[in-house]
């Protein structure tokens, strides 16, 4: 079996990557390999032609292949939360919450990832095209087998881009190097409050698998809750995943990522969540309203979030 993921090299969807690597899919009887397909909304389109058997993505981004979420079910989370950080060029002295740094600047951002950015500045008061805000795809992101964050904090470095809007470890590179400020970090309270519940990292099916082989989807629901219970445990189980995944620089920091990320290890995904993220995707228009709770989650799973 096959569980894609949007980005190899990074802490978003470690608990996926960590479930194949520390052998916890194997321990289910399920043999899964890792793909990397980017950006998200190709892997979901993998998911719905049937090359992949799971994704590992942002949860709101299912909708670029299931239009209204017809086909497609969220089995768990991964962790809590939306998981971007927005993080600007050191040159420019941004300060931690200070959105106004964006008005007139470049900011790099993957397909899908990007329209998290787009509602929360918009939420906080800026005109995307009044306050001349440029976000775009990052140069040479889109390549096959590339990793988001480590080419956005390398474009960053090069000035090809003012700022971007991407993952912990493409912003702990950005920042240990001293080319980049930490202006948000919307799981941990910055920007407005909603943002929060904009998309989280999920473990995602479709509706055919589960109808076919619910007690394949129920493994992988019990394989990503031993992989975050496992990291609780020991995190430094991290380093050893990374040491396989990751080159020597991201792998060093790998573990250090995984401990920030611990509280938001829980795989529910509870209705406030879903109706969050349904809101968000109705003001995007990628919704045409709200829909039910149990349309998105498969909640035969529930009772197994916590074992």
């Amino acid at each position: 079996m096959k569980l894609a993921v949007p980005d190899l090299i990074s802490n978003s969807y470690f608990p996926a990557e960590a479930a194949v690597e520390l052998g916890f899919f194997k321990q289910e009887d399920l043999e899964v390999s890792l793909e990397l397909i980017f950006p998200v909304d190709k892997a979901y389109a993998a998911l719905r032609d049937g090359t992949v058997d799971f994704v590992g993505g942002s949860a709101h981004s299912a909708l670029a292949a299931f239009p209204q979420w017809r086909g497609v079910k969220l089995l768990c989370a991964q962790a809590q939360g939306m998981y971007w950080f927005l993080v600007m060029h050191a040159d420019l002295g941004a300060t931690r919450g200070d959105l106004a740094v964006v008005k007139g600047r470049s900011i790099g951002a993957a397909p899908w990832v990007e329209m998290g950015l787009r509602r929360l500045l918009i939420e906080a008061g800026i005109d995307l095209a009044r306050d001349d805000v440029r976000i775009a795809p990052v140069p040479g992101a889109l390549a096959a087998g590339v990793n988001f964050g480590l080419t956005a904090a390398k474009a960053l470095e090069e000035r090809k881009i003012d700022g971007f809007w991407a993952n912990g470890m493409g912003t702990e590179v950005a920042v240990q190097r001293g080319i980049g400020t930490v202006v948000l970090d919307a799981r941990r309270g910055d920007g407005p409050k909603a943002a929060f519940n904009y998309t989280m990292a999920s473990i995602a099916a479709t509706d055919a698998l589960i109808a076919r082989s619910p007690d394949v989807a129920a493994a992988a629901v019990r394989a990503i809750v031993k992989t975050q219970r496992a990291l609780k445990q020991n995190v430094n189980l991290a380093a050893q995943v990374g040491r396989k995944l990751f080159p020597p620089e991201q792998a060093a920091l790998i573990a250090g990522l995984i401990a920030r990320d611990l509280p938001y290890y829980d795989a529910v995904i509870s209705p406030e969540t879903v109706a969050g993220m349904n809101q968000f995707a109705v003001e995007l228009g990628l919704l045409d309203g709200p829909v039910p709770y149990e349309q998105v989650v498969a909640t035969q799973f529930a009772g197994l979030w916590g074992s």
